[in-house]
């Protein structure tokens, strides 16, 4: 037990690692994730997860593919299907039954499988996903259309191709269990009435639950993955193998109920997933052994070969047929598409069952997927950015604002950005406020900017500033934090705080390296007061016969220069080290104070 113990935690420090090394070079954290565990099991050999866990091993993996599962349909919402074009809706239909028909080929001829394992692996790595596919765009910053479809494709196909990869395995895994033709159509026929039947059923009864609050809300999240685990296990008592179905059916019928509450569900379903993910995919990774990595021979590297430079580009040309994309958009899309979590999860699980049934082929379900993930990921990331460049499908230089709150202070800083040409959007948690800006035609974001929610529906595309504008000084101070990562030095900035000395000091330590806004004195708390007394952000323009100093003069000094704008469109921020000095030509933004006598 001893030795357990410290094997887990061992384990969960190596994960923290891997997550830590992922965010600092802003690779998606399975990469260093599986290296980890290969490193720490067939190479080295100090992990063996068998002697770990025994006969815990699978029902853990079992359970955390479940949540995994369970999480990604909970994002499908139907709506969003429809609503980001043809182009994305045939991606994540027609594209994966194109690549998918191919993987199935490909796997059939080139490695030999049975056309029942062919089918598994040709399913199971149509998927890319999310947590794979967002970290590349972030570096990849390609025109702004081209980066919302791969986003989309990554978000939706994640949950469609689970289902489609669920269904697949069910009725191989079913075949090979009875034999007899028409038995194995009765039994698929009985998980998909299961499955679909006590998954809608588990969707609709506990999202009435949740949409009446018959439950505190405090335990919404809680209650959600308890019922979620419960359904997973009966349905598998009722009918074999028939959990996963249920439990993707299940958080799809959620998603797409009108007045469930899923967000604070999603929220926490974050924490654990990657508490999961982490220590599921170095557990997993070290399961492989040096007899199943001897099998990545010629015949594997062809099979990854047909499936980026065939069945990939294919797919892309038929779904974006008659599409306005130009071909060096289309080749962008043809390049980029890194298999994900899901995959990797899948197919680790469903190696364990199909060994179980000693199925031939089965082992090399988890080192091709492996190897098709590793390889894509790896690649991509490297060559992405170098290739939207020789394609000249790169974006142009972001200069738009990411602004933390919708607050009245915000509201009226984005209106005059938004006035001057620039891109911005507000992130906030308060509905009303969230409400007021878009009734002023300000683009919003709902929900907490620094959650897994927010990485796939935020939307970076143009923006490359971050003006921390919330009353909450922790929420400002974390988000300039975490986009500094992603925007870069000199982009993320921060605002004076009146606190306690020991609060001042701590502040100025996290934050020392940041850009201090305006005068460097000028506080939420202030800004916050100007504008309900009725300050306003207006324009002047900058010319040789009136300067910086006329215009303050008019107004008698009562007034806060924020920004000033150049003919050429480049846009400048007042910090604290480097006050403004408009040239002629230049338009200056400026907070005039409601005691200005030109008021």
């Amino acid at each position: 037990m001893e030795n357990a113990a410290l094997a887990l935690s061992g384990i969960g420090l190596l994960a923290l690692a891997c997550q830590w090394l992922a965010w600092q070079l802003r690779v998606p954290a399975i990469l260093p994730l599986l290296i980890a565990g290969i490193a720490a099991g067939p190479v080295t050999g100090i992990l063996d997860p068998d002697a770990v866990l025994g006969e815990l091993l699978f029902p853990l993996v079992s359970l955390a593919v479940a949540v995994i599962l369970f999480e990604g349909a909970l994002t499908l919402d139907f709506r969003e299907l429809r609503g980001h074009g043809r182009t994305v809706s045939r991606l994540v239909t027609w594209g994966a039954l194109i690549t998918a028909l191919i993987g199935i080929a490909a796997a059939h001829r080139v490695l030999g499988l049975s056309w029942e394992m062919a089918s598994v692996l040709g399913a199971l790595l149509v998927v890319t996903g999310p947590t794979v596919v967002l970290p590349l765009l972030q570096t990849l910053r390609a025109r702004e259309h081209v980066s919302q479809i791969l986003r989309w494709e990554g978000i939706l196909i994640d949950p469609i191709g689970a289902i489609g990869a669920v269904l697949v395995y069910e009725f191989v895994a079913l075949g090979l269990s009875n034999g007899a033709a028409a038995h194995t159509l009765l039994s698929f026929a009985q998980t998909a009435v299961i499955g679909f039947g006590l998954g809608t059923a588990g969707g609709y009864l506990w999202g009435s639950v949740l949409r009446h609050y018959w439950l505190p809300q405090r335990l919404h999240s809680f209650g959600t993955l308890m019922i979620m685990l419960t359904l997973f296990t009966v349905s598998n008592l009722l009918f074999h193998e028939s959990g996963l179905l249920t439990v993707t059916v299940m958080g799809v019928w959620m998603a797409n109920m009108r007045g469930v509450p899923t967000q604070p569900i999603l929220e926490f379903k974050e924490t654990l997933s990657i508490l999961l993910i982490s220590g599921l995919f170095i557990l997993l990774a070290a399961r492989l052994s040096l007899a199943q990595l001897s099998l990545l021979s010629w015949e594997a590297w062809a099979f990854l070969a047909i499936l980026v430079w065939v069945a990939r580009p294919l797919a892309v040309w038929l779904c974006t047929w008659g599409s306005s994309l130009s071909w060096r958009e289309k080749a962008l899309l043809a390049w980029l598409s890194p298999r994900g979590i899901v995959a990797a999860a899948v197919a680790s699980l469903f190696a364990i069952r199909l060994e179980a049934l000693e199925v031939p082929g089965a082992e090399l379900l988890v080192p091709i997927t492996f190897l098709v993930i590793i390889s894509t990921v790896v690649v991509q990331s490297l060559f992405s950015r170098p290739l939207a460049r020789f394609l000249k499908v790169n974006a142009p230089t972001a200069s738009g604002f990411l602004i933390i709150g919708a607050n009245p202070v915000a509201r009226a800083f984005g209106a005059a950005l938004q006035e001057a040409g620039f891109a911005v959007r507000l992130c906030d948690h308060n509905w009303d406020a969230i409400q007021e800006a878009r009734m002023a035609s300000l683009p919003t974001y709902y929900g907490n900017p620094l959650s897994e929610h927010a990485a796939q529906h935020l939307g970076l595309a143009g923006i490359g500033h971050l003006l921390p504008l919330s009353p909450y000084r922790e929420l400002n101070n974390l988000a300039a934090l975490h986009f500094e990562h992603i925007l870069g030095h000199g982009k993320v900035f921060r605002l004076a705080v009146e606190s306690s000395r020991n609060a001042r000091r701590h502040h100025q330590q996290a934050l020392a390296h940041l850009p201090l806004l305006f005068d460097g004195h000028t506080t939420f708390t202030r800004l916050s007061s100007l504008i309900g007394q009725g300050a306003v952000v207006r324009h002047a323009n900058i010319s040789d016969n009136f300067d910086i100093d006329d215009y303050r003069r008019i107004h008698h000094d009562r007034l806060l220069t924020l920004f000033t704008l150049s003919t050429s469109g480049r846009i400048r921020i007042a910090t604290a080290g480097k006050p403004l000095n408009p040239k002629a030509g230049d338009t200056l933004i400026s907070l005039i104070f409601p005691d200005s006598p030109e008021f």
